[in-house]
C-alpha cells in the first residue's frame, strides 16, 4: 500500500462476510460528506479573507493544519477512531487549504480555479486509467510508490529542518527550470499515489471489510487530493512567476 494513511488497514484482511459490508458507494457517500464539509469551513475562512480580517484566516489557517495534523495521526494508529475524527479532519483541513488559496488568490488571481479544476481533471483521469486497467496496481507498483512517497515526506522534513537554519534548496523554490520540474514530479507522484487509494478500496469491497474502512478509504482518498492540490497550487504558482 503506497499511501502512509492506508497502509496498516490494508494488511488487515481478510475478513468474515460481515451484515454490512464495506462498499464503494459508501466509500463515495463519506467522500462526500467530508467535501461539504470541507467547502463549509473553506467558506467561512474566504469570507474573512474578503472582509480583510488577516488575524483570523491566519487562526484559521495555521490552527487548521495543526489540528488536521493531529487527527490525522490519530485516524491513522487508531482505526477504531477514525470514524468519529474524520468529520473534524475535514473541517479542520477546509479552513486550512481556504487560508492557503486565499493568500495565493491575492497574488495570481484566478489561481485557485486552476488549481481545483486541475486537482478534479487529474482524479477523473486516474480513475479512468484504473477503471480500463490501463495501469494496473500490482505490488511492484506499490512497493515502488510506497518508498517514493516516504522518501519524499522525508526529503520534506530534513529541507524544512534545514529551512530553519535559513538554508533553502533551489529546487523547491523560485520559478526555475528545475523547481518546476520537481514540482511536475511531485504532482505525479501524488497522481500516482490515487491509483492506490482506489485499489485499496477494491480490495476491501472485494474482501468483504468491516463498514468502518468505509471512512479509512474515503479518508486516504482525501488525504492524497489535499497533498495534490497543494502541489498543483505551487507548480500553477511557479509557472505564473515566470510570466
Amino acid at each position: 500500500m503506497s499511501n502512509p494513511i492506508l497502509n496498516s488497514a490494508f494488511n488487515e484482511r481478510p475478513f468474515e462476510v460481515q451484515s454490512a459490508p464495506m462498499t464503494v458507494n459508501g466509500v463515495v457517500s463519506k467522500l462526500g460528506l467530508m467535501a461539504v464539509l470541507m467547502a463549509l469551513a473553506g467558506g467561512i475562512t474566504w469570507y474573512q479573507f474578503a472582509i480583510g480580517n488577516v488575524d483570523k484566516v491566519n487562526m484559521l489557517m495555521y490552527g487548521g493544519f495543526i489540528v488536521g495534523f493531529i487527527l490525522a495521526m490519530v485516524a491513522c494508529f487508531a482505526r477504531k477512531a477514525t470514524k468519529y475524527v474524520i468529520p473534524f479532519y475535514a473541517v479542520a483541513e477546509g479552513a486550512a487549504l481556504s487560508g492557503v488559496s486565499c493568500y495565493f488568490e491575492a497574488m495570481f488571481p484566478g489561481i485557485a480555479v486552476k488549481a481545483v479544476s486541475l486537482t478534479f481533471l487529474t482524479l477523473f483521469a486516474m480513475l479512468f486509467l484504473y477503471a480500463t486497467k490501463a495501469i494496473q496496481v500490482t505490488d511492484k507498483l506499490r512497493g515502488t510508490i510506497f518508498t517514493m512517497t516516504v522518501a519524499l515526506m522525508v526529503f520534506y522534513i530534513i529541507t524544512w529542518i534545514m529551512s530553519l537554519f535559513h538554508i533553502n534548496i533551489p529546487m523547491l523554490y523560485g520559478s526555475s527550470p528545475l523547481s518546476i520540474g520537481f514540482s511536475v514530479f511531485v504532482c505525479g507522484l501524488a497522481a500516482f499515489n490515487l491509483l492506490v487509494d482506489f485499489d485499496f478500496i477494491e480490495q476491501g469491497v472485494r474482501n468483504y471489510f468491516p463498514k468502518d474502512y468505509e471512512w479509512f478509504g474515503a479518508f486516504g482518498l482525501m488525504v492524497t487530493l489535499v497533498w495534490l492540490y497543494m502541489e498543483i497550487l505551487r507548480l500553477l504558482a511557479k509557472f505564473a512567476n515566470r510570466r
